[in-house]
């Protein structure tokens, strides 16, 4: 009785595996179906042109000075169970800090978007 219900699902299963693989094969690849879609229209260009590498630095500073503004928010939470001098103290460093990195960032010119 057990090697029959055992024969049984091996069967049941490689019928629908065989089955899933006819129903999934692909009819026919055209150029609609391997071109990238663009919100309906057929790419002008090649997809691997080059960007602005201006516009990637102001992304990624954006994405620094996000992350950072994230990890300040919290601390207003914690300053009811702080020391006010100590509190005071950490919060200025770290906006110190963020302005020495935006001033080192502005003196390089990585926020100079045409040049």
């Amino acid at each position: 009785m057990l090697t029959m219900v055992m024969m049984l699902s091996l069967m049941l299963s490689i019928i629908m595996m065989m089955m899933c693989t006819m129903i999934s094969k692909t009819t026919k690849k055209d150029r609609e179906k391997l071109s990238p879609f663009e919100c309906g229209f057929d790419p002008k260009s090649s997809a691997r042109s080059p960007f602005s590498i201006q516009f990637f630095l102001i992304a990624v500073l954006f994405l620094i000075f996000d992350i950072e503004i994230a990890i300040l928010l919290p601390i207003i939470l914690t300053m009811k169970w702080t020391i006010n001098s100590t509190w005071m103290m950490t919060v200025m460093i770290i906006i110190l800090t963020l302005i020495m990195g935006l001033y080192h960032e502005w003196n390089n010119g990585v926020l100079e978007w045409a040049k």
